[in-house]
């Protein structure tokens, strides 16, 4: 496992993190908030969904000084944060079930979907935002939070 030092914590930049995690937080909040839509517009709820998982993994690899793949790939982004960190396995089953919904979802023809599909979606996304944030109270990383 190649996880981030502590030394290499107590020295970044916690900015840029605040960013990633504060952009996945908003995008979780945003499909949370289109629920009370009619109709209910999952194909946004589930791209919302998506796209906080995406922030959240890109932000690990900035936090590890890895480079950020521009990609909407989250098995490639999971695999990449993987490497550095062994416990990602345990969100891989949310990377997967969200993985499709990044750009294909927000074409016409793009296979229908339910209002259950939405709501899955946002569990997933709260099951990783809820490991990340417990990932970096384990790194000893406590300025940063979400309400």
């Amino acid at each position: 496992m190649e996880i981030a030092s502590k030394t290499y914590l107590s020295t970044i930049n916690t900015e840029d993190l605040k960013e990633w995690v504060f952009i996945a937080k908003s995008d979780l909040d945003s499909a949370g908030y289109l629920t009370h839509m009619k109709p209910f517009p999952t194909a946004i709820i589930c791209y919302h969904s998506q796209q906080c998982v995406e922030k959240l993994l890109k932000g690990f690899l900035a936090l590890n000084g890895r480079p950020v793949p521009k990609t909407h790939n989250l098995l490639m982004l999971h695999k990449l944060c993987r490497k550095l960190d062994e416990e990602f396995s345990l969100i891989l089953e949310q990377c997967v079930q969200l993985n499709g919904y990044a750009t294909d979802i927000r074409y016409p023809y793009f296979e229908a979907l339910t209002v259950q599909d939405g709501l899955i979606a946002i569990q997933h996304a709260q099951k990783v935002m809820s490991f990340y944030m417990e990932k970096l109270n384990k790194l000893n990383i406590h300025e940063i939070t979400v309400d």
